[in-house]
C-alpha cells in the first residue's frame, strides 16, 4: 500500500547507508505474551533499529474502544518501550532500542491488557508479522545521530488514552563553527491544548503536533558541547536529566507536548529517528512523506468530533480534512501576517477567514489550508493569492519599523489529498520576489 511504502522508504534509505549492519528478518505468530522471542546476534557493538511489521484489522484510531491494540516491546527481557499499533491492516513501525553489545540478544513483543483499547483487550487483534533487526556501528555514518536521539515518556494525563502519541522523529545536522548540531523534531497524532483543530489548518495546514524536542552539538570526536530541549511556554532550556547510553531521556509535560528533563511516567516512546533535511521547505513535508500521518491525524479528528461538514471558525472543528486545498510557501513575513486565497471560478476562498488570528505570522516556509466548496477540487483552482496584513501580536523578531513589508520568495506546492491521504502532485509552483505591506493590493499568481 502506497502509505506505508512511503513511510518505510526514508528508514530502508537510512538503514541501507549502513555498510556493516546486516538485517535479520524473524517472524512472530501473534502479539500475545506466550509468543516465542525474536533472536538476533549483534557481530559488534552498536546501535540497534528495528522494523516491526503488525496487522490488526481490528485496530480503528477513529473508534472509540477499537482505538489501538498497545504492545509491550522487551531487549533481552528488559522492558524498552511501548508501541501503539495506530493504524488499520498491515503497516510497519520503526523503532529504536539503543545501544547493544556484541553477542545474542532476544526482542519480546507482548500485548499490554492494561493500555490497550477496551474492545481489543485479549483478542489477539494483532498479529506481529516480522520483525527485522539493523545494527549501526560506529563506524556509520549515522551512528552518532542515532546514539544521541532522545526517548520520550508519555505525558501522565496520555497513558491509558489514545491521543498525541509521539509516532515519528526526524534529525536535521547542522554545521556549527565548533562541530555539528543534531536536532531532533517529534510529530505527535494531536495537540490536546493551545491551537484549536481550526486555527492549526489555518496557518499550520494539519492538526498534528510538530515539535522540536531537543538538540545537541558535538564537536569532531564526537564529544557533547552542549544540549538543549523545547520546554514549557516553548523556552529553550539546557538539558541537565539521565541518560541510557548517550540517549537524554525526555518527559511529555504539557498539553502542547513541550517536554522537560525530569518526570514520572513510566510508559515511554522510542520511535527510530529519520534523517530529513529541511531545504526551503516546512516540516510539513516530513508529513508528506509519511501520508499515513495524515491518515491518523484524520481518525483522531474523527473520534475526538472535530469534523464537522459545515464547519464554521471558531469553533474548533473542520470540515473533512480530504477537502481542503494545502499550500506551501516561504519569505519573510517579519511585523506582519500572511494570508493566502484560492480562486475557484470568480470566487476567492481565503485561507484566514477574514480574521486575524487565522493568518500565518512566522519567517521561513509555512504551511496554510483551505476548505473547497462541495464538488470542487485542486484541479478547479485557477489562481493563488497572497496578501499582507497588520500583523496584531508582537513579532518574535521584530524588524525595522520603517520598513515593514513581507518578503515572499517561493510558492511551493498547492496539493489535495487522495482517498488514501497522498498527497497530489502540486499544481502550481512558483519562485521570485514579491513584496507585499498591509493596505495594498495582494499578489496573485495565476494557474493555467
Amino acid at each position: 500500500m502506497h502509505t506505508r511504502d512511503a513511510a518505510a522508504a526514508v528508514v530502508v534509505v537510512m538503514m541501507a547507508i549502513a555498510p556493516s549492519g546486516g538485517a535479520v528478518v524473524s517472524a512472530v505468530a501473534s502479539a500475545k505474551a506466550e509468543a516465542p522471542p525474536v533472536r538476533f546476534e549483534a557481530p559488534e557493538p552498536g546501535e540497534t533499529l528495528a522494523t516491526i511489521t503488525v496487522s490488526c484489522d481490528a485496530c480503528a484510531w477513529d473508534t472509540d474502544g477499537r482505538e489501538a491494540v498497545v504492545l509491550t516491546v522487551s531487549l533481552d527481557h528488559a522492558y524498552s518501550q511501548h508501541l501503539p499499533v495506530v493504524r488499520s491492516g498491515r503497516a510497519e513501525y520503526h523503532v529504536a532500542f539503543g545501544s547493544v553489545d556484541r553477542g545474542s540478544h532476544t526482542i519480546d513483543v507482548a500485548e499490554d491488557p492494561q493500555l490497550t483499547a477496551r474492545e481489543l483487550v485479549g483478542k489477539a487483534a494483532a498479529t506481529v508479522e516480522s520483525i527485522r533487526i539493523q545494527q549501526i556501528t560506529a563506524a556509520d555514518r549515522e551512528h552518532l545521530p542515532i546514539a544521541l536521539a532522545p526517548v520520550l515518556y508519555a505525558r501522565a494525563d496520555t497513558v491509558g488514552h489514545f491521543t498525541d502519541v509521539p509516532v515519528f522523529m526526524w534529525y536535521e545536522v547542522e554545521p556549527t563553527t565548533r562541530g555539528t548540531r543534531y536536532r531532533y523534531s517529534v510529530i505527535f497524532t494531536n495537540e490536546d491544548g493551545g491551537t484549536p483543530a481550526d486555527r492549526l489548518m489555518a496557518t499550520w495546514g494539519r492538526t498534528t503536533d510538530i515539535e522540536y524536542v531537543y538538540s545537541v552539538e558535538v564537536d569532531l570526536s564526537g564529544r557533547t558541547l552542549s544540549e538543549d530541549m523545547q520546554a514549557p511556554k516553548h523556552e529553550i532550556l539546557p538539558f541537565h536529566g539521565k541518560r541510557e547510553g548517550r540517549h537524554p531521556l525526555l518527559w511529555v509535560s504539557t498539553s502542547n507536548n513541550m517536554v522537560l528533563d525530569t518526570g514520572t511516567t513510566r510508559v515511554r516512546y522510542a520511535p527510530a529517528p529519520v534523517l530529513f533535511p529541511l531545504n526551503q521547505v516546512s516540516r510539513e513535508a516530513v508529513m508528506d512523506r509519511n501520508p499515513w500521518l495524515y491518515e491518523v491525524m484524520t481518525k483522531e479528528l474523527v473520534r475526538e468530533g472535530k469534523i464537522v461538514d459545515e464547519a464554521t471558525p471558531g469553533k474548533g472543528t473542520i470540515p473533512h480534512p480530504l477537502r481542503f486545498a494545502y499550500l506551501e510557501g516561504c519569505g519573510e513575513i517579519g511585523d506582519n501576517a500572511l494570508a493566502f486565497a484560492v480562486r475557484i471560478g470568480e470566487n476567492w476562498i481565503a485561507s484566514d477567514y477574514g480574521l486575524a488570528e487565522y493568518r500565518i505570522m512566522r519567517d521561513g516556509c509555512f504551511r496554510a489550508a483551505i476548505p473547497l466548496p462541495h464538488g470542487a477540487s485542486v484541479k478547479d483552482i485557477r489562481a493563488v493569492r497572497v496578501q499582507a496584513f497588520a500583523r496584531t501580536t508582537p513579532a518574535a523578531n521584530p524588524r525595522d519599523p520603517r520598513n515593514p513589508r513581507i518578503h515572499f520568495t517561493r510558492l511551493n506546492a498547492l496539493f489535495g489529498l487522495d482517498e488514501r491521504f497522498v498527497p497530489s502532485a502540486s499544481i502550481v509552483r512558483w519562485q521570485g520576489a514579491a513584496d507585499l505591506a498591509a493596505g495594498e493590493p495582494p499578489f496573485d499568481i495565476p494557474i493555467p
